[in-house]
């Protein structure tokens, strides 16, 4: 269950940048997360709500956005590869969907990065 041990990173993350910019609360996170990293948005979200209790989280809102996965293939394509619900969570295989080769460079897709934090300060 990578989901905990990258839910609980963000966590200290977003309380570290807060904590740094003397935010008396943390309002709301969006997180990207690309179709690559095989995480699952639902559990990442109701895992980021259980870590927040009892911290300066506590009752932000957490936005998902999911990153599509895209490929740059030696044939020509750059675009898309599949979509999420197509991958396999525990063997996913890709390929090109123009020559179906393997030997591409992925563009898109395995990013896991906060994006944005809104938070309250004191005046």
């Amino acid at each position: 269950m990578h989901e905990l041990s990258m839910a609980d990173a963000i966590i200290k993350t977003v309380i570290d940048a807060a904590e740094k910019n003397n935010a008396i609360e943390v309002l709301e996170v969006t997180i990207e997360i690309g179709e690559l990293t095989l995480l699952n948005p639902e559990q990442i979200k109701f895992i980021l709500e259980v870590l927040s209790e009892d911290t300066i989280l506590e009752g932000a809102k957490f936005n998902i956005e999911i990153i599509p996965a895209r490929i740059e293939c030696p044939c020509g394509y750059n675009g898309r590869i599949t979509s999420n619900d197509e991958l396999d969570h525990y063997n996913p295989i890709i390929s090109c969907p123009s020559c179906g080769g393997g030997e591409f460079k992925i563009i898109d897709g395995r990013e896991c990065n906060i994006k944005n934090i809104k938070i309250e300060k004191e005046e």
